[in-house]
């Protein structure tokens, strides 16, 4: 396993629960990641942040513009971010659709704390390629016992 990445890889995190954010957000710093949070993916892009982006952990439920959403309109104005979907209610056709789109991953909420982890080095130094495959949760710490 390899150790912290460095701090200029930004990781944005975009959910509309703001304590899974803001837990998401204290747990990636104390392991050595630059993060910002958006409450939506309109914020997200008013804030014109996608330049400066590692890798993105959406939600895919929010009100407005899904996180399916937002990484399609990303990847159809030319930015290719490594993506991260996460979700409280994961279906198969929903995964399927993801990966075919070009989702990195697609997790379980849940989070259990070193799958997030893991996941996010792999896909960043994969250049935004991993598994793809959607993760039930288990046993451990999840983002949810930080909140």
């Amino acid at each position: 396993m390899i150790g912290v990445l460095p701090m200029k890889r930004l990781i944005v995190i975009v959910d509309d629960d703001r304590a899974v954010g803001d837990a998401l957000q204290r747990m990636l710093q104390t392991h050595g990641f630059a993060t910002a949070v958006f409450a939506s993916a309109e914020q997200f892009l008013s804030r014109a942040q996608a330049h400066r982006t590692s890798c993105l952990i959406l939600d895919v439920r929010m009100p407005g513009m899904t996180g399916l959403a937002l990484h399609d309109h990303l990847l159809g104005t030319g930015f290719r971010i490594p993506t991260i979907l996460i979700t409280a209610c994961p279906t198969r056709s929903e995964e399927r659709r993801a990966i075919a789109g070009g989702v990195a991953s697609y997790l379980a909420k849940p989070l259990g704390e070193e799958l997030l982890l893991d996941t996010i080095r792999g896909v960043l130094e994969d250049g935004g390629e991993a598994d793809g495959g959607a993760s039930l949760p288990r046993p451990g710490r999840h983002i949810e016992d930080l909140v």
